[in-house]
């Protein structure tokens, strides 16, 4: 693209998110999907019409995954590297499509038409592989689509004349209860909340006031935020946070001049093996919205944002569809359902490949068009969020909820579930099973009986909550999924006893540390470190001394890390180390200590590409020679 047409897909970009920096990554993806990669033109242009440092340009651009600011390709496969997907078999797929492609597997073509590489996790650990071609998702790759996408690409198609049937993705739900199954129409949890006003009515003065935390006689939104409390919802994120306390934390928080309150829905769901949220803004994304409305209404806020992974793309068009039909009902935007004053609207943020913005502080981040780093805290996002106002910060599930509460009311919610543990979890089921998908069951509901809804036989452990989670072996299926027992995001990976639990901790290993953000020294060496400690056990040369290495790793990940990532990146490897021991004795092949770093098998990989003998090469590199 001649760089006339790159500065007319800038300014018209930039244009349209009203030359505001805080929009720096929505408007790096744009120009992006415009020019098929981030031009050294193109940040000229920027740095002219935002009026920002070049550096902070590249410094974003350079955080994220799927931003590139080196040619990519026309065509930008990503393979899902998963430990489902490479159960599923992803990697001869990438090697059969790399051939097709005459291409190196994390290179780009020489004619520069296409790269393959891989990525974590695509949100589709039901339907792998899976795959993501110019950050669009296809599912369900057998060797046949395989080659029939070598051929398109080959042909240079355009994205949007392939088979529709590639981009289909199913939302496979196995099990549906209160949010699934909800008998629900758009407005019905706004008019319930309404309902809920004093005798005298609600009007613009009141509801300023509400906004402004000024006291008052209103009792529709003070009267929701109750409802929320009495139902006892809990975070359905993975930390479990009481909503009504967060939520009540951000009202009284005191605004500033000019300031206002914001709602943000977290649907950056890269843990991997989750999609539960996927599968809820497919299907229920008006639920959503509401739940993120009558969250506004609750605490006086006046402006949303869905913060959409960038693995979700394929979504924002559907998305925004919903959003514009819920403005032509007044369910946003203005004096919404015809009340006074109650004015929210919501704008949609996609992601672009960074692990680290699930995490409340460093999306916010994200959110205003910076890197994604984890914020110290305190100060808390309840009252210094987004660009520095008070702002709640919840997942998907949890604004579904939400709006079921609102409608039907706190005590119906609390006796759904257990005692500590309140309504309904959708769990995200993968892995060795012959029903995969979306379960949505009451707290309380046990390992086994997860197990045997999904058709899984011969388990012999299941993650639950992902890398981050609990491995949880067969003499414990028999544990609850709560807040009293087993807590999770939603993921439920099943392992039947076929399968390596040392591999599928390694593979862990390695996700975490590829994600880590490098923001903090202990993070960025130790997931290293681990890295390496399990590399060298996978290659042999594993001895006793390594489990205490791990030990200490995981000593000073978890005092010394700057987030949560940091704190959890050794938990897979303990709980393997602890329930399936046998699959790390038997790489013991060394009694004493050997370094983690072989430099033979660093420099194979360079002897192969250049044809060099193995073992003369060994021996030269032995000798100190030269082969």
């Amino acid at each position: 693209m001649h760089a006339e047409a790159v500065a007319g897909v800038v300014d018209r970009v930039i244009n349209r998110y009203r030359r505001d920096p805080t929009c720096m990554l929505q408007i790096l993806r744009e120009v992006q999907e415009a020019c098929d990669w981030i031009p050294p033109e193109a940040i000229d242009h920027m740095q002219a019409m935002l009026g920002v440092p070049r550096t902070k340009i590249e410094g974003v651009a350079g955080f994220y995954s799927f931003i590139y600011t080196e040619p990519r390709g026309k065509y930008r496969v990503l393979f899902s590297d998963n430990i489902t997907d490479r159960m599923q078999g992803n990697r001869a797929l990438m090697e059969r499509l790399c051939n097709n492609l005459w291409v190196e597997r994390g290179k780009v073509s020489e004619d520069g038409l296409v790269s393959v590489g891989k990525t974590a996790c695509t949100g589709l650990c039901d339907q792998g592989p899976g795959m993501l071609v110019n950050n669009y998702a296809i599912g369900g790759l057998s060797l046949e689509r395989i080659d029939e996408i070598a051929e398109l690409i080959r042909n240079k198609v355009p994205l949007a004349d392939w088979p529709p049937a590639y981009f289909k993705i199913e939302d496979n739900i196995r099990r549906a209860d209160i949010l699934l199954n909800a008998d629900f129409k758009p407005g019905e949890a706004l008019l319930a909340a309404r309902a809920r006003a004093p005798s005298d009515g609600l009007n613009a003065s009141n509801m300023r006031s509400w906004r402004e935390g000024l006291p008052s006689g209103i009792g529709g939104p003070g009267a929701t935020l109750d409802e929320i409390k009495r139902s006892g919802l809990r975070g359905r994120g993975g930390a479990g946070f009481t909503t009504g306390l967060k939520w009540e934390a951000c009202r009284n928080a005191q605004l500033k001049a000019g300031h206002q309150r914001i709602v943000v829905c977290n649907a950056d769901e890269g843990e991997p093996g989750t999609f539960k949220d996927r599968v809820l803004l497919s299907k229920c994304p008006d639920l959503v919205f509401e739940g993120m409305t009558v969250a506004a209404y609750a605490i006086g806020a006046t402006r949303g944002f869905v913060y959409l992974r960038g693995e979700y793309r394929y979504l924002l068009d559907h998305l925004n569809a919903v959003l514009a039909n819920r403005r032509r009902q007044n369910l946003l935007g203005k004096d919404i359902c015809g009340l006074p004053g109650a004015d929210f609207d919501i704008e949609i943020h996609v992601g672009a490949g960074a692990y680290v913005c699930g995490e409340e502080s460093a999306l916010i981040e994200s959110l205003e068009g910076k890197r994604g780093t984890p914020r110290n805290r305190p100060p808390f996002p309840v009252t210094n969020g987004y660009l520095d106002q008070p702002t709640i910060v919840n997942n998907v599930e949890t604004f579904a909820a939400a709006a079921m509460i609102a409608l039907k009311g706190g005590e119906w919610y609390a006796a759904i579930g257990t005692k500590q543990s309140a309504g309904t979890k959708i769990l995200s089921v993968s892995g060795d099973c012959e029903r995969p998908g979306i379960y949505e069951y009451p707290f309380g509901v046990s390992i086994r009986q997860v197990l045997e809804d999904c058709g899984a036989t011969d388990t012999q452990a299941v993650q639950v909550s992902g890398p981050s989670g609990i491995c949880v072996a067969e003499n414990e299926f028999g544990r609850i999924i709560g807040f009293e027992d087993i807590p999770t995001a939603g993921a439920f990976t099943i392992f039947n006893k076929s399968r390596d639990m040392f591999e599928v901790a390694r593979n862990y290993v390695h996700f975490f540390q590829h994600e880590s953000c490098g923001f903090c020294t202990p993070c960025r060496v130790g997931t290293s470190l681990l890295k390496n400690l399990m590399d060298k056990l996978h290659y042999g040369s594993g001895s006793p001394y390594d489990f205490a290495e791990i030990e200490k790793l995981n000593q000073l990940l978890q005092s010394m890390s700057h987030c949560g990532l940091g704190h959890t990146a050794c938990n897979p490897v303990l709980d393997t180390i602890a329930k399936f021991r046998p699959a790390y004795d038997k790489r013991m092949m060394q009694q004493d200590f050997t370094p983690a770093f072989d430099l033979d098998r660093e420099l194979s990989s360079a002897r192969q590409m250049t044809g060099r003998d193995d073992a003369g090469a060994h021996l030269a590199t032995e000798h100190g020679g030269q082969s």
